[in-house]
């Protein structure tokens, strides 16, 4: 099981979708590193040698933001709007939709599963 950047990939997998599983690098990225490193992207992972392996560790480490330093980036982004008092990044932390979307409804998966609130029982209106 090839392990890159402290992520173990997944060996049964090609290749070009077995670094899909690094934070940060998404389908054409992956594509993108296989080419730079010289492999079939249809290879299965579990056939890189190491020499391959290292290569890629490199390049990732060289040319790209990903991982840990990518998740450290975006929580400081997260934290200078709050600092500065801006709605997106008061709004980001509950995990609320930033983008101006609608939260009275039509935002389940942002706000996960609804939390019911009980009505008032038996309290009826007089009429008179």
């Amino acid at each position: 099981m090839p392990r890159i950047l402290g992520i173990d990939l997944p060996n049964d997998k090609p290749t070009h979708i077995s670094l899909r599983y690094i934070f940060g690098i998404g389908p054409t990225t992956a594509l993108e590193l296989c080419e730079k490193i010289r492999v079939d992207p249809l290879r299965k992972a579990r056939d890189l040698s190491d020499e391959e392996i290292a290569r890629l560790a490199g390049i990732l480490d060289r040319e790209y933001v990903v991982e840990g330093q990518l998740r450290r980036q975006l929580q400081q982004n997260i934290a200078r709007l709050k600092d500065i008092g801006c709605f997106r990044g008061h709004a980001a932390s509950p995990g609320l939709p930033v983008r101006g979307q609608r939260t009275r409804t039509n935002a389940r998966t942002r706000k996960g599963p609804r939390k019911t609130v009980a009505g008032k029982k038996g309290v009826k209106e007089a009429r008179g």
